[in-house]
């Protein structure tokens, strides 16, 4: 190597381990150069090889009958939803960057996940998010979450993608450091899938996009380490995004899957330059090597380390058969973007880098790649001394209310259950006409031109149920994210996953991981929705602690039929008000619990996954008979809660009178936030019908109430509330917040 070498100190500062050092020497037989390094410790780091929960994914369902390709094969899961269609889609994080620069983290973090669909050739048609969130009363959450949505705002309007659902939840636990998980979802013909991998020698290699530049060095291992009082001076790591480049780039992708020459294209993400090429040629089992005098540069003295390591946005490195140079160059020259030949494949197995004419970096592509050598660890992990405590909750030394009404004013205000239209009213929710059913709702509904099928999407996840109990709260978050594409009349196929969680090298923080995902995977197995992949993001920290553990599902279903399409809103004066399953009203992990009595504790609301699945099942099939009207399923905040979106989402005039006995407290029956229940809607001449699958799927059926014209919620006598109030607290509480 003509670069200077580099020692152990030099190795531990850039995150790396003394084992790891000793193997990377052991692996090049010599001392590695300070650009070698560099490649080694991104292509090491805890974002981009997974060392510490590799494992433990590796339990999750990765396969089912309507994936075209197996999680991780891929820059994003493949579905096959049939005739001749499949989708593609994927969640990832962007939790670090948008700490310390939200506008540019959550923006980078759209256009991210973006090139990861329409690199498989695939063309996005939507966006969602889960975005998470400190206490409001605090100016800098506010902050962080004003310029995070209009990060998201601003990049998805430009290219021209709607963003059409998602959530919003705060909590203590994510202040100083916000969890921000992008997702996308894009549309492909089976015979225009591109793949990421590099193969047969002598094959030009491409970079296209963006010019390179030197933010976002280092980006990757920035995610693979904890926030604190001094990373403010990190904004280097921090990509600078360009939406209207993306669309060109875009669009050339999509114009080049289409071409036979096209052998592999990945996005320059994570680790730049260094990630896409290790890993296309350690697919193709080929080596590569690039020429970085040749990389298009929009900064001066850019060293080759900087430029490997460089998280640039807008950029993509490709391969074509050799022979077809000029057309390639001829589809980025329309689109205006640059299109350079900078390297070839070859049969050496590794990554060789040139710079200057002399060689910089020589490494086996395998060594460095997830799957190949990069470490993989099992950590240990012990249960949480704090669950002994948290688990401990005596209702009988908890005041019940005297006024429901108040408090279910004060519930429907709260920012984790009002209205979220200040977030979602600044995404274009509409754009390229294809949304059915937009933000705010149970799942967006997404149409595929051409047939009669669409798309259901949610993204869900509780932190606090995974706190109080991992593995409940990782079958929750799979539950709730299938309750609602349900809901909206799809069928569940398969789920994204994106996992936020502290320090891995912390024993309760892993038992935390290794728990929430063993629930996620007992609930996947159940629904049969097997996980196409996602992202790991640890070491959500700030100087106070760790966040919740936050496992976020991203569920795609499918709608085989427009007229399937099932909203929460009540339709019709006289439907009876139905429950399938059962009112259990478990305070437990609940919001009336924290904000009526300021605890998070008990155990969350139980879950037996056999009966989810039942319930669901009635649900789906009576909407496919045609017997429902509406439906909509009772999570945070209770019964009194899903009433009331509702009420709220029906025409002006209606409301619901509601009569039903438990043998519950008054406040576990209306503000419990029971799993396995769903409310619908439907006409009386339907009712027996309805019964029927019920009884044949074993799933209790209770009809509790009837919708009226008297734009009145009424509830026993408990609750009664005109609409206009529920209206006033429900509907503009985030927003009056947001402008204190």
């Amino acid at each position: 190597m003509e670069e200077s070498v580099v020692d152990e100190q030099l190795a531990l500062d850039h995150g790396l381990s003394a084992e790891e050092y000793a193997r990377i020497v052991e692996i090049l037989g010599r001392v590695p150069s300070f650009t070698e390094l560099g490649i080694f410790s991104v292509m090491w780091s805890e974002h981009c090889s997974y060392k510490s929960s590799i494992k433990v994914l590796k339990t999750l369902p990765r396969s089912g009958t309507n994936l075209l390709v197996s999680a991780g094969e891929e820059n994003a899961g493949l579905v096959d939803i049939g005739d001749g269609w499949a989708v593609a889609f994927k969640i990832e994080s962007h939790n670090h960057p948008s700490a310390i620069e939200p506008y540019q983290g959550a923006a980078t973090g759209v256009g991210g996940i973006m090139r990861d669909i329409f690199t498989m050739g695939a063309r996005p048609i939507a966006s969602l998010n889960s975005l998470h969130f400190g206490l409001l009363d605090d100016s800098h959450n506010r902050f962080l979450l004003d310029q995070v949505v209009r990060g998201i705002a601003d990049y998805g309007n430009c290219l021209g993608i709607p963003t059409v659902g998602g959530e919003v939840i705060i909590s203590d636990a994510y202040k100083g450091n916000p969890l921000v998980n992008a997702m996308s979802v894009g549309i492909v013909r089976h015979d225009r899938l591109a793949r990421a991998v590099a193969k047969g020698v002598g094959n030009p290699v491409y970079i296209v996009g963006s010019k390179t530049g030197r933010d976002g060095i280092h980006g990757a291992t920035f995610a693979s380490e904890e926030l604190s009082d001094g990373s403010e001076s990190r904004k280097s790591n921090v990509q600078v995004g360009d939406p209207f480049t993306e669309k060109l780039l875009l669009e050339a992708t999509l114009e080049l899957a289409r071409r036979p020459f096209l052998v592999g294209i990945q996005d320059m993400g994570a680790a730049g330059i260094t990630c896409s090429s290790s890993e296309m040629a350690a697919k193709g089992e080929s080596g590569i090597r690039i020429d970085l005098d040749k990389v298009p540069l929009r900064e001066k003295g850019m060293i080759p380390y900087e430029i490997m390591l460089s998280e640039s946005q807008e950029r993509m490195l490709l391969v074509i058969q050799k022979g077809f140079e000029e057309e390639l160059e001829a589809i980025f020259r329309h689109w205006d973007l640059d299109c350079t030949l900078f390297g070839e494949v070859t049969d050496t197995g590794n990554l060789e880098v040139l710079s200057g004419g002399k060689k910089v970096a020589d490494v086996p592509c395998i060594e460095l790649v997830l799957g190949g050598g990069a470490p993989q660890y099992t950590m240990p992990a012990t249960r949480p001394a704090y669950l002994e405590e948290t688990s401990q909750l005596d209702l009988d030394s908890l005041t019940e209310p005297k006024n429901f009404n108040k408090v279910l004013l004060r519930l429907l205000a709260r920012p984790n259950i009002t209205h979220k239209a200040f977030v979602f009213d600044q995404y274009d929710s509409t754009v390229r006409t294809n949304t059915v059913v937009g933000p705010g709702t149970d799942a967006a509904v997404i149409r595929v031109k051409g047939t009669q099928k669409a798309l259901a999407l949610s993204t869900d996840g509780n932190g606090r149920y995974t706190w109080l109990d991992p593995n409940v709260g990782g079958k929750i978050a799979v539950a709730e994210a299938a309750r609602n594409v349900v809901c909206a009349g799809a069928r569940p196929l398969a789920v994204t996953n994106c996992l936020n969680f502290g320090n891995p090298q912390d024993p309760e923080i892993y038992y935390q991981f290794k728990e929430a995902v063993a629930g996620m995977g007992d609930a996947c197995r159940h629904f049969n929705t097997p996980v196409t992949g996602g992202n790991v993001s640890f070491y959500n920290e700030n100087p106070d602690g760790a966040v919740y553990p936050t496992p976020v599902i991203g569920m795609l279903g499918l709608v085989e039929d427009l007229s399937y399409v099932t909203t929460p809103g009540f339709k019709n004066e006289g439907d009876f008000i139905v429950v399938l399953g059962s009112i259990n009203g478990e305070l437990g992990g609940g919001e009336y619990l924290e904000m009526e009595h300021g605890l998070v504790r008990g155990s969350p609301p139980a879950i037996n996954l056999e009966t989810e699945m039942h319930v669901q099942g009635t649900c789906l099939e009576a909407i496919r008979q045609g017997l429902v009207h509406s439906a909509h399923d009772i999570s945070d905040g209770g019964l009194a809660v899903c009433l009331v979106e509702s009420v709220l989402a029906a025409p002006d005039n209606l409301g619901a009178e509601i009569h039903l006995t438990r043998r519950l407290r008054n406040d576990e029956l209306l503000f419990g936030e029971s799993q396995s229940t769903i409310i619908i809607s439907v006409n009386e001449i339907n009712l027996l019908p309805l019964q029927r699958i019920a009884m044949d799927d074993q799933v209790p059926c209770i009809t509790i109430g009837r919708v009226t014209n008297s734009g009145r919620l009424q509830i026993n006598d408990l609750i009664d509330l005109t609409r206009d109030r529920l209206q006033t607290a429900y509907m503009h509480s985030l927003a009056e917040i947001m402008q204190d």
